[in-house]
């Protein structure tokens, strides 16, 4: 597990607003960073299915051929029970724009785009071919992910709300002060995905997960007491 923090802080004086007798009590705001990254311990991977024919229903039924087929592939591999779903389809016209002329009706176009989910990573490369083999078009996209986020998020949080809560403690101390309670608090949280960049070959597809980096930026906003 890797940790990496940065942290960026800011000291806020009282205001005085005309309309107000009474000044705002002095606070400091300090905004803590904290990153984890883990393995990832699911692959998502779409493939696309796309057929082009001189009619709507040529293409569709050309289209619905392959992805069958696509299917029974991956369920012969994957099992029955294997987590496999539709995310996409499309039908649409192909057109020709000759220079100053009408749009001239070309075809059609059927595109259907199938998600394969997987826990057991050492089988991504084998489900990509199985897949290529099998009748897909494209590999749309490849990522890596966790069934269950939380808990690398909440050691995220952590991180960033400590290391947020230790500089306004020494930001309060630099200026004679005590840090009391907090005011506010605010959370922002991201994941970064290693990229990754499989191709289909003759042999089982090398594929490397990488690591899933989970971001967490807290904003702490904190009295200042004597």
């Amino acid at each position: 597990m890797k940790f990496v923090t940065a942290l960026a802080v800011s000291f806020c004086l009282p205001i005085a607003y005309a309309q107000s007798s009474t000044p705002r009590p002095p606070f400091i705001r300090a905004v803590g960073q904290g990153s984890v990254s883990v393995k990832p311990d699911l692959a998502q991977i779409d493939f696309g299915v796309v057929t082009t024919a001189t009619t709507a229903q040529t293409a569709a039924a050309q289209n619905a051929t392959q992805v069958s087929a696509l299917l029974a592939a991956l369920q012969t591999l994957l099992g029955s029970t294997a987590n496999i779903q539709t995310i996409g389809y499309s039908l649409s016209p192909n057109y020709n724009y000759p220079p100053g002329g009408n749009p001239v009706l070309t075809g059609y176009t059927a595109s259907n785009t199938i998600q394969v989910s997987a826990s057991d990573l050492s089988m991504v490369g084998t489900i990509i071919d199985t897949g290529v083999q099998a009748g897909a078009t494209t590999v749309q996209s490849l990522q890596f992910t966790l069934q269950n986020p939380d808990p690398i998020v909440q050691q995220a949080l952590k991180l960033a709300t400590t290391q947020a809560k230790a500089h306004a403690d020494a930001m309060a101390s630099g200026v004679g002060m005590h840090s009391g309670a907090v005011r506010s608090i605010q959370e922002n949280v991201s994941t970064n995905v290693s990229p990754v960049v499989a191709t289909p070959g003759a042999t089982t597809t090398p594929v490397l997960p990488g690591l899933v980096n989970i971001q967490a930026t807290v904003t702490l906003e904190v009295d200042l007491t004597t």
